[in-house]
């Protein structure tokens, strides 16, 4: 099957959500919007029913299985989202715009897309009034970077860090320790509503 770019919710134009990017960079985090995995996943089970046809049934009841899990996750975010009492995060770098989309939030990166850059001057004194103005409580990092800077705003403005995973690869301790999509997604989703309830 095809789909049309536009069905994983006008992902690359909406600057206003985080998906226009400074020096052309574009967000890879597709995955974070439950309804682009569930894309992602459609289109792998149509290759692999292709290249192994005579298993087809087997990859369709899988896709079935694991489509109603991100069903039930795009849910489980969608009532959380409506009670939320802020819409604003701060993250340690620009890897939320999808999921920021897809349930009416609005990040503000202390990096860019890649996460290997550092922030201006200018950028600091942006983030720590915009974290003053929103009366944020919560600064993001993720597992794989260090959160120095994310911290020293933290010092600053008297907000506290805490983990938001953006998926990019789970280490063989997360493995081990069962980890995988939906656990880590739920995960995230506790973070949320600590932050933003």
């Amino acid at each position: 099957e095809e789909h049309n770019e536009q069905e994983q919710r006008d992902e690359h134009d909406d600057e206003a959500d985080g998906h226009s990017h400074e020096e052309g960079e574009l967000d890879p985090h597709v995955w974070l919007d439950p309804m682009n995995a569930k894309l992602q996943m459609e289109a792998i089970r149509d290759g692999l029913i292709q290249a192994d046809p005579q298993n087809s049934a087997y990859y369709r009841g899988r896709f079935e299985e694991y489509s109603g899990r991100l069903d039930a996750l795009d849910e489980a975010y969608r009532s959380a989202a409506e009670g939320f009492s802020k819409k604003e995060i701060v993250v340690s770098h620009k890897a939320f715009g999808y999921l920021c989309q897809a349930y009416g939030l609005e990040q503000l990166a202390i990096e860019g897309v890649s996460s290997d850059s550092e922030p201006t001057p200018a950028k600091m004194i942006e983030i720590t009034k915009f974290i003053r103005e929103h009366e944020v409580k919560v600064i993001f990092f993720e597992e794989l970077a260090s959160p120095k800077v994310a911290e020293a705003i933290a010092r600053e403005t008297g907000a506290r860090t805490a983990l938001l995973n953006p998926l990019e690869g789970l280490t063989e301790e997360n493995l081990r320790a069962g980890k995988d999509y939906f656990s880590v997604m739920e995960e995230n989703l506790e973070a949320l509503k600590q932050a933003l309830q």
